[in-house]
């Protein structure tokens, strides 16, 4: 049920996925690369987005709200509201 070992191929193929057998050496090390470099452009678009980010109501203060950890109005709000009361 193995199917065989590999089929011999013409040595001048090329594709961009590698051609037969494609397994690069450095595989792994390419993976965690890419990996970080999504992981950053995410921080960097939810970083804008957070600073962007316009609210017309604010959110009642006993709700679950998990933009209140990062939106930097309802932070400012919020801090404003605190010294206010003390």
């Amino acid at each position: 049920m193995g199917g065989g070992g590999k089929i011999p191929y013409p040595p001048h193929v090329w594709s961009p996925s590698g051609g037969w057998y494609g397994q690069p050496k450095n595989w792994r090390a390419n993976t965690a690369v890419m990996a970080l470099v999504i992981v950053g452009f995410t921080a960097m678009a939810w970083k804008a987005s957070a600073n962007l980010e316009e609210r017309s109501r604010m959110p009642d203060p006993d709700r679950v709200f998990p933009s209140r950890n990062w939106s930097r109005q309802i932070i400012e709000f919020e801090k404003a509201k605190r010294e206010a009361q003390e």
